[in-house]
């Protein structure tokens, strides 16, 4: 199967999230035909790195289909060595053409972030812990803060750090994996950093590299 370039891969999302904004969702292929098309194996087109939370279903906002999204999630889109692994593979065997690191507002990984900034911020877990560390430095610059004392965290603009943490975390793709910089430098993928909106369902594009 032949992938669309970066630029047409973005493009026939922007196109499905628009119908599902419009609530006219194709629902494309998601029949048995197609689901029995997939036995023999994948050809994906994008890979999806988002959120873990519930209202951000990636295949559902961008109406896409079977077999269309290799989707990897946690919870506030932290790019962990799981996480970097998975789209090696999306890109290095799969070969899809297009990586969308998809956040959203009102995300709870950010909250948890922003308030274990604060004075009286609660003891978390270690894993909770260690999942948020790498939104924290989003957190401070928002902030203004330097150093690593504890901030007023009411006067924190929670979209801010969401759209900071997502800059971050494209950089990080980029930085930590030497497969994904090879495809972007190579032209044959592209990396879209989007913000998902959940009152009005749209995504939009905070970051381009690589598109037309």
């Amino acid at each position: 199967m032949t992938h669309p370039s970066p630029s047409a891969a973005w493009a026939a999302l922007e196109a499905g999230n628009e119908r599902f904004v419009a609530g006219v969702p194709e629902h494309p292929r998601q029949d048995v035909e197609r689901r029995g098309d997939l036995v023999g194996g994948q050809s994906p087109f994008v890979a999806i790195f988002g959120c873990s939370d519930s209202r951000l279903a990636a295949e559902i906002v961008f109406d896409l289909g079977l077999g269309d999204a290799f989707v990897v999630r946690n919870a506030g889109q932290v790019a962990s060595d799981s996480v970097l692994g998975s789209l090696d593979y999306a890109v290095g065997v799969l070969g899809v053409s297009l990586i969308v690191v998809l956040g959203h507002d009102e995300c709870g990984a950010v909250r948890t972030a922003i308030d274990s900034q604060s004075p009286d911020a609660p003891q978390l877990s270690p894993n909770v812990d260690h999942l948020i560390r790498p939104i924290v430095p989003a957190v401070r610059r928002v902030a203004g803060a330097e150093g690593f004392g504890p901030v007023d965290v009411s006067r924190i603009d929670a979209l801010a750090v969401g759209r900071e943490h997502l800059r971050d975390t494209v950089d990080d793709l980029l930085a930590g994996s030497a497969v994904i910089r090879t495809a972007v430098t190579d032209g044959t993928l592209g990396l879209v950093g989007a913000n998902y909106r959940l009152s009005e369902g749209r995504a939009i594009a905070d970051v381009k590299i690589g598109l037309d």
